[in-house]
């Protein structure tokens, strides 16, 4: 394995849980993303999860984002929505837009996981209109409260595998392009 670097964002444990999962698997340098190092050149991939607020990554993910610079990254979510949907989908788009100059993105990962209960009950005192208090959110509030478990967990370790062999094969077609440079 690759010396990586994985960096979070959690609140309720969901993203901390998928971070942890990634980082055994990888044999990873954990951080909370209060603590990440400014230089992450030392690291071959970074992977850096984040929970979603309005849309995209929460706040202290959304400051640390631009300061990774030239650096090959996994992005990975947790979030109440439903895995690919459009909410879940286009905030992916947002951290990428965020990270700073010369990143490579390997690949997205995201699982559902549990709300905060006090966000819950402030959707529930919420206008009767409002898609956040519809009876499908309240569905989708009720699937997401057994997550992550232990098959987004291993599918977390998957992914960081898939990225592995990703890399590898990056490096080999790049080997080859400068080979046939090389020869012409």
């Amino acid at each position: 394995m690759r010396k990586w670097a994985v960096i979070y964002s959690s609140v309720t444990g969901n993203t901390k849980a998928v971070a942890a999962a990634m980082a055994e698997e990888t044999g990873a340098d954990l951080f909370r993303v209060q603590d990440a190092p400014a230089d992450l050149s030392a690291y071959e991939a970074v992977a850096l999860g984040y929970w979603l607020r309005r849309g995209g990554p929460d706040d202290l993910m959304k400051a640390y984002l631009p300061r990774v610079e030239n650096a090959r990254v996994a992005l990975f979510q947790t979030h109440g929505a439903d895995v690919g949907s459009e909410h879940a989908v286009t905030s992916f788009a947002r951290a990428g837009y965020l990270l700073g100059a010369g990143c490579e993105i390997l690949g997205t990962f995201s699982a559902q996981g549990k709300l905060a209960p006090a966000l819950i009950e402030k959707r529930k005192r919420g206008a009767k209109d409002d898609s956040h208090n519809s009876p499908e959110a309240q569905e989708r509030w009720v699937r997401a409260a057994n997550h992550p478990d232990a098959d987004d967990l291993a599918a977390a370790r998957t992914f960081v595998q898939k990225m592995e062999h990703k890399m590898d094969l990056l490096e080999k077609f790049r080997r080859a392009q400068e080979a046939r440079k090389a020869k012409s």
